[in-house]
């Protein structure tokens, strides 16, 4: 799996384990919901820390948290 996959399919998850939607958690975080549709649409190819973290942020969770799943362990490059 790569990295862009990985975050989408951990974005994925997040949602819907909170029963949030994208872009609510992207504006509650501060940020525009068109950094996350864009990754997940594959127009975005490498992903920003600071994205991440303001949907992070949005969804009420940490970084940790995000990154804390085996794939992650397991990128292709």
């Amino acid at each position: 799996m790569e990295l862009n996959e990985a975050i989408v399919k951990r974005i994925n998850e997040i949602c819907n384990e909170k029963k949030l939607n994208i872009c609510d958690a992207c504006l509650k975080g501060g940020m525009s919901p068109s950094a996350i549709y864009d990754l997940i649409k594959g127009r975005t190819k490498c992903s920003k820390v600071i994205t991440v973290k303001r949907f992070c942020e949005g969804a009420e969770i940490t970084l940790k948290e995000f990154f804390d799943r085996e794939y992650f362990n397991d990128i292709e490059e």
